[in-house]
């Protein structure tokens, strides 16, 4: 299934893309995408609804975040050798584990906005990973029962913030509109393999970031299995996984964005973002 949220922001509703690309309203079923929607026994009774007798979705509605207000969201950087490669920074052992603000979520076009003091505002395409049982001290091999499904996500970044002031990475990292998500949560029986996946990223049409998942350092099975030795992951929980190479950061000079650049950036099976970026109001 994909799964998604439309609407004006902050009044999304529930819905589920058809076998032919039609958004039907899921309103009257569930709440929204979260919760309880999200668990096995969820997903089954999503999966056993007449689909064609929902109502339809109006045309050209905005999709927001596809999961609404997760707990936890959980970022794995340097996730990629050869991102790693680009920034300087040596490979991990371990993940390397930081948070971003659950409130930076938006939808999948929203505007990114620069932050006021942004001299260095990034892009990174990232999956995302959403929870759908609560794990606790998981096994790598049973991680997967875990995993409500998986999602697109722009995990957008201000290098200064991030690199040069001291601190966590979550101050580059949690910014207004710093994490769209979307369009679409897929379900992973829609996905062949999620460590075969390609990524690509575009600035104002240009050619940026162009990658796979199977060069994940740290897999996604292991990722979740990893995180819950440190937290308790509840359902609904976003984890995004790591970028390829192809960052602003990485680039020879280094390059950044200012308002009026356009990112597009896609995953394999998850859809297509468009963001424009646009200066901090006032």
């Amino acid at each position: 299934m994909k799964l998604v949220r439309f609407g004006a922001a902050g009044s999304e509703k529930p819905g589920l893309v058809d076998g032919n690309g039609v958004v039907r309203d899921l309103g009257a079923v569930v709440a929204d995408i979260g919760g309880d929607a999200l668990t096995p026994a969820g997903l089954d009774a999503l999966r056993g609804l007449d689909v064609e007798a929902l109502p339809v979705a109006p045309a050209g509605v905005r999709f927001g975040a596809c999961v609404a207000k997760p707990g936890h969201f959980i970022a794995v950087g340097l996730n990629y050798a050869d991102h790693a490669e680009e920034s300087g920074m040596a490979i991990p052992a371990e993940p390397v584990l930081f948070s971003k603000a659950p409130n930076c979520i938006v939808g999948p076009d929203d505007d990114i906005i620069q932050p006021k003091g942004s001299t260095k505002l990034d892009w990174e395409v990232e999956l995302g990973i959403v929870i759908g049982t609560r794990a606790r001290h998981v096994s790598e091999a049973d991680a997967a029962r875990h995993i409500a499904g998986f999602c697109l996500s722009n995990d957008v970044s201000e290098r200064a913030f991030q690199l040069q002031q001291g601190g966590q990475w979550i101050k580059g990292k949690s910014c207004e509109t710093f994490g769209p998500l979307g369009p679409f949560l897929v379900t992973p029986d829609e996905i062949a393999d999620v460590q075969n996946l390609a990524m690509w990223l575009d600035v104002n049409g240009e050619p940026r970031q162009r990658g796979n998942t199977k060069t994940m350092i740290f897999n996604v099975n292991f990722l979740v299995s990893y995180l819950s030795r440190f937290m308790v992951l509840d359902v609904g929980d976003v984890i995004i996984t790591g970028t390829p190479p192809g960052v602003g950061l990485g680039m020879k000079p280094p390059v950044y964005l200012k308002p009026g650049d356009v990112v597009t950036l896609g995953i394999e099976g998850l859809g297509q973002q468009r963001q424009k970026v646009v200066a901090f109001p006032g």
